[in-house]
């Protein structure tokens, strides 16, 4: 008998043959295996799992973050293993990680009782988009790059429950694995009857929780969604939801994109009899994270990473003389024209410097601008365009956002019934450009809401008991339309512009596109139109592609990081006394055309070519901003909102506006308070009798609107005297 024992005890195949799969392999020999790659895995005489254990776990940090690829690279079978069967696997690798931990680190402890390991994988092999998740996937290791939309608080799941029998104080011990899964109690006390025993049996349901000895481990449930730009056309975004457990948890916060790794795995809903949700062979989808991997935060240094070949490409590209308007000519190549905007667009790419004051106020380095002009100018392409070139873009058109849409909404968790924010687009654009097309059609109660994120870069929430500010560290690039859909030229600016002040003077640079008739360029125009449509090259055809889109992308990224220009004195003086020409020529404009400008010029103007100077420095990775930078932030200003305020002022010549005047005499003479008259009838009386023009007509029952003496009705075909 003894004889016997020791042969089993010798060999273990005795003990594996019952445990034997298929395939021959046994759970012992797996997890030796990955002891042995953990221990031998070596990339350049580096131990590199064998160091970073040891060094995890001297900062008590009990986990180890594995890469796939060196896994495939010592042994492929246990890779194929580890990404085909993952929830048999990732316990049998945590359970070698702890054996490794005892070699490494407490080789002369043999009992010491160390705590569970957690496995972390990462890979950069293919990934899944979330819409691309089937039935055949579940329960196999997936990659899904996406945007976190929601991240709950941390709360206890239990890995080991204890439970108690109310009546025969029998305990046991139920162990729970990750992710969802929830737990039934044993319906019937599981004592072992002694023989001959006798007596009641415990009754049904005896067992009650024992909270005090039960085993938990923080767990956080994240809601992914597929990242904007990956959304096909027509299509809703979806969204999964992600469990994440111990060291994975905050380790992103709504807005930031990831790539998650993880298990994918159901569950069962816990919906209401009346929902018709309880149907028995019906899960819903989860992923159970077994890696989270941010993508670069564009607002924190450091976090990405470039080769010394690149960096020393781009640095040789910034010493380059013609950069500035190379990259400008580089922005929508297939555009004609409008080289003044895409200068604008290269420096709001860039962006100027945040500062934050010794006091703790902020000033935004973010610059906006805002497009404005006739339809078929190629504003939507360039906004679009900025949106595939900006390494953070969303797009989103004004009549289809609402107020919640681009800042936060309030959401109902559906299990806990809790109130949890979700960030809208401003929120997910941080560190980014918001590219808002259609600005005009806007309602204007939403577009009240983007006015603290448009210059405060955050975003104040106070509903259902939630009050918290967001950030919302973003550029905006809108485009619009005037009032009567063409930029009227009879009109001043301040009628042809539907926006409040309020809003206008949050934007940096304010762009006029018009639709000017001019034989030559036209002819231009559409010689570079056709070869656009026949061969893909247009007239501009030398800098069709001489900076990438994708190498554009990396150089932003790397002077965002790299670079913070400061002004030297000299540029600083220069600034201060163009501003102060320029407010004085606005005014001396305001008081020719006896009418406040409608574009104010405002100290954040200084602080907007102040931006503009900084971007233009730091496109070319230069720490100081000299007076060459300031000529031309002053030349971009001064060709668009200055041009933009200077625009109505040949409509205010003096002969016109007292033409407007005498009209205006006249129509309070005419019509007394409560009369109403047809257009028609005033016009041929005005113009056709008296030998008024029909444009100073317009202008002064502009004017009387405007002042609330006449109000338009039937469509504008009739005026009616109000007061």
């Amino acid at each position: 008998m003894a004889d016997r024992q020791t042969t089993y005890t010798v060999s273990l195949f005795g003990s594996q043959q019952g445990d034997d799969r298929q395939d021959g392999t046994s759970p012992s020999r797996i997890q030796q295996a990955l002891v042995d790659f953990i221990m031998d895995f070596h990339l350049d005489n580096v131990f590199i799992y064998r160091d970073q254990i040891r060094e995890n776990v001297l900062v008590k940090q009990y986990y180890c973050d594995v890469d796939i690829a060196h896994l495939i690279s010592y042994d492929e079978e246990l890779a194929h293993k580890l990404t085909q069967d993952p929830a048999e696997n990732i316990p049998l690798f945590e359970a070698a990680l702890k054996t490794c931990t005892q070699r490494i680190v407490y080789p002369s402890q043999r009992t010491i009782q160390l705590p569970e390991h957690q496995l972390l994988l990462h890979s950069a092999a293919s990934e899944l988009s979330i819409r691309d998740l089937t039935a055949s996937s579940v329960s196999h290791l997936v990659r899904i790059p996406g945007i976190i939309i929601g991240a709950s608080t941390l709360s206890s799941k239990s890995t080991a429950l204890a439970i108690r029998c109310k009546s025969c104080q029998h305990e046991e011990t139920i162990s729970i694995s990750g992710g969802f899964t929830g737990v039934s109690l044993p319906r019937t006390c599981g004592r072992p009857r002694q023989p001959g025993e006798t007596g009641d049996k415990c009754p049904l349901d005896p067992y009650f929780v024992l909270h005090e000895k039960c085993q938990f481990i923080d767990q956080q449930v994240l809601k992914l969604q597929e990242a904007p730009d990956q959304v096909p056309v027509g299509e809703l975004p979806r969204h999964i939801m992600i469990s994440a457990d111990r060291y994975l948890t905050n380790r992103v916060v709504p807005g930031s994109r990831c790539t998650i790794m993880g298990v994918f795995s159901i569950y069962q809903n816990k919906g209401s009899k009346r929902s018709g949700n309880t149907a028995v062979a019906i899960r819903q989808p989860y992923i159970r994270a077994v890696g989270i991997h941010a993508d670069v935060d564009h607002t924190r240094k450091g976090n990405v990473s470039f080769t010394e070949e690149e960096e020393q490409e781009f640095l040789e590209l910034s010493r380059r003389p013609d950069l500035y308007e190379t990259f400008a000519s580089c922005i929508a190549p297939s555009i004609y024209g409008n080289k003044d905007i895409k200068k604008a667009i290269a420096c709001l790419l860039m962006g100027g410097s945040k500062k934050i004051l010794p006091d703790g106020m902020k000033l935004r380095g973010d610059i906006n601008v805002l497009l404005l002009g006739d339809p078929g100018t190629a504003k939507s392409q360039l906004l679009k365009f900025v949106e595939k070139v900006s390494p953070i873009a969303i797009y989103t058109s004004g009549k289809g956002s609402s107020a919640a849409g681009l800042t936060a909404s309030v959401q109902r968790d559906h299990n806990t019934r809790e109130f949890y924010l979700e960030g809208g687009a401003m929120v997910l654009a941080d560190g980014g450009v918001v590219c808002i097309d259609e600005f005009d059609k806007m309602r204007d109660e939403d577009r009240v809401a983007i006015h603290e994120a448009m210059e405060q870069q955050t975003i104040s929430i106070a509903k259902a008991g939630i009050t918290t500010i967001l950030n919302s560290r973003t550029s905006v690039l809108a485009a619009a339309n005037p009032i009567f859909g063409r930029y009227d030229d009879m009109k001043t600016p301040g009628e042809n512009i539907d926006f409040q002040t309020t809003i206008l003077s949050r934007f940096d640079m304010i762009f006029i596109v018009r639709d000017a008739h001019d034989r030559a360029r036209d002819e231009r125009m559409a010689k570079h139109v056709m070869g656009i449509s026949m061969g893909g090259r247009g007239v501009e055809e030398t800098v069709q592609a001489e900076i990438p889109i994708d190498k554009m992308k990396r150089y932003i990224t790397y002077c965002r990081q790299r670079c913070a220009p400061r002004l030297s004195p000299e540029a600083a003086e220069k600034l201060s006394s163009h501003f102060v020409s320029i407010r004085r020529q606005v005014h001396a404009s305001e008081m020719n055309a006896n009418a406040r400008s409608s574009i104010p010029i405002t100290v954040r103007q200084l602080e907007a070519i102040i931006r503009i100077t900084e971007s233009l420095a730091k496109l070319s990775l230069s720490p100081i901003a000299d007076e060459s930078h300031v000529d031309e932030a002053i030349r971009l200003f001064l060709a668009s909102t200055m041009d933009a305020v200077n625009q109505g002022e040949g409509q205010g010549s003096k002969e016109m506006m007292d033409e407007v005047n005498k009209i205006e005499e006249q129509l309070r003479r005419r019509m007394p308070v409560g009369y109403q008259v047809s257009l028609q009838k005033l016009k041929a009386e005005m113009v056709d009798a008296k030998g008024f023009s029909e444009q100073a007509l317009g202008r002064a029952l502009h004017v009387m609107a405007a002042r609330d003496m006449v109000q338009w009705r039937h469509g504008g075909k009739m005026v009616f005297r109000s007061m």
